[in-house]
């Protein structure tokens, strides 16, 4: 501390900061304002038109579930079970090789809308009418890297920034004290931080990352959050000194988005260490809504803990929020009892999620979403299992103006292609965007000489999936 009071002068910058009535204030707004004189540069990163949603929740099943088995009912499989399929039946080109497997779990119609929805699914089934069920999905990779980043980056190929970082440029943080921008027990592998990376967007865009897959929820924390052994009006002294050289920095630049955003990092997680601990406690939660999670209760502890968190941080004002799944929806074999058991680990979580968000009056303006990197092959593999199936599955939306109790898309009598509304994950990638108020030919950034966004030259948004189209 000693150096510290050397470098404190009446004239210093450091001084001035501490003396000024606007404090950190005045370096937000300088900030800002070399931001706003080159606009030219970085587009404003505001919503293009109204939104229908304020904010995201995705639920990520991390390995590909089966998407014949859980929302794409085909009575083909059964009846084809343990046999290849003929061209005479086949009606879509040469008939893919390989046996097929049929699938035991029985489908329902639900709700007044008659969404059909897989037996193991029993509490979300009966929320079907707030859901759209999209069977037309495909994508691109067959292996999980390749989707994983293709579905949080919209690339597999070169490093860009996450969907939700997009979500945080365009749209700015809702809090001043919280991140716009969370990953819940993320994963590490298959692209790693990358999928959740902001890429070449200032670092303010990143996730904040609360413990990792293989952790469970419990036993989860955000690295660096506090510092016990230095007291907090220390730590501010120390920040503020930090943030005037920032701010030189950024001053005989004129004008550089890489120092700004970490200007505005470093303030955001010095007021995180007040406001996050607090969310991630369940103190504050009833008994009856502890229990509607199945928090507490074996399977649903862990993936309950994760959707009850993302309901408080998306209350709070975060702007997309994501909670994951560990690697164990790859069913290569024992499909059947894998989805069993997987299942019933999520089902009741996110019929609670549904519910909490509703009964707060949330759903409306959040758009939940389900889904993986890619679904799995309605023909055997290894005696009783799934192959990697990246040609079609299905995802779900709920909330945020979608329009409920609706089937969007078709795949063929065996779930192998799209024959009705393909939705590419570009497209997907546009949908969230138009559902957030943000043109997806419109948010882009400049880099490299040329202006990215996050559907690269690709995509068109659904917009009949909404209840104002």
């Amino acid at each position: 501390m000693q150096a510290c009071h050397q470098f404190r002068q009446p004239t210093s910058r450091r001084s001035l900061l501490q003396t000024s009535a606007c404090g950190f204030a005045h370096v937000s707004l300088a900030a800002l304002a070399a931001r706003a004189a080159h606009a030219d540069t970085v587009p404003s990163p505001l919503p293009h038109r109204p939104g229908l949603a304020k904010r995201v929740i995705f639920l990520f099943m991390w390995g590909g579930p089966s998407h014949v088995d859980l929302f794409d009912c085909k009575p083909l499989l059964r009846q084809f079970d343990g046999r290849e399929v003929s061209a005479e039946v086949w009606k879509h080109g040469s008939p893919p090789g390989g046996r097929i497997l049929g699938s035991p779990f029985r489908f329902h119609r639900c709700g007044d809308s008659g969404v059909e929805i897989s037996e193991l699914f029993p509490a979300l089934s009966r929320h079907a009418d707030r859901m759209c069920v999209v069977r037309s999905m495909h994508t691109d990779g067959s292996a999980h890297g390749e989707a994983l980043l293709n579905l949080h980056t919209g690339s597999s190929t070169f490093l860009r920034p996450s969907v939700g970082a997009w979500i945080s440029y365009g749209l700015g943080a809702e809090s001043e004290n919280l991140p716009g921008f969370v990953t819940i027990s993320p994963p590490r592998g298959h692209g790693g931080v990358q999928n959740y990376g902001s890429a070449f967007l200032p670092a303010k865009h990143q996730a904040t990352a609360i413990g990792a897959a293989e952790i469970p929820v419990a036993k989860a924390r955000i690295s660096n959050l506090g510092n016990d052994r230095i007291p907090r009006p220390l730590q501010r002294r120390q920040l503020d000194l930090l943030q005037s050289l920032n701010q030189s920095h950024l001053q005989s630049s004129a004008a550089d988005a890489g120092i700004e955003g970490l200007i505005s990092s470093y303030e955001l997680a010095f007021r995180m260490q007040t406001s996050m601990p607090g969310l991630l406690g369940l103190e504050d939660e009833t008994p009856a809504t502890l229990s509607m999670y199945g928090i507490g209760e074996e399977p649903t502890d862990n993936f309950g803990r994760q959707c009850l968190l993302a309901r408080k941080l998306s209350e709070q004002g975060v702007r997309y929020v994501q909670a994951s799944t560990d690697y164990t929806w790859d069913h290569h074999t024992r499909n059947n009892s894998g989805l069993r058991h997987e299942c019933a680990r999520v089902d009741r979580p996110i019929a609670a999620l549904l519910q909490d968000l509703e009964q707060r009056g949330l759903l409306d303006e959040t758009l939940v979403i389900w889904g993986s990197e890619f679904g799995r092959t309605p023909t055997v593999e290894n005696g009783d299992g799934r192959n990697h199936h990246p040609a079609a599955f299905s995802i779900w939306m709920a909330g945020g103006g979608i329009r409920g109790g609706l089937t969007w898309g078709a795949t063929d009598d065996f779930g192998f292609h799209p024959v009705e509304r393909p939705m590419h994950m570009h497209d997907l990638h546009a949908t969230i965007l138009y559902a957030l108020g943000l043109d997806h030919t419109r948010l882009t950034w400049r880099y490299a000489g040329r202006d990215f966004r996050l559907t690269d030259v690709h995509g068109n948004p659904a917009v009949e999936l909404f209840r104002s189209a």
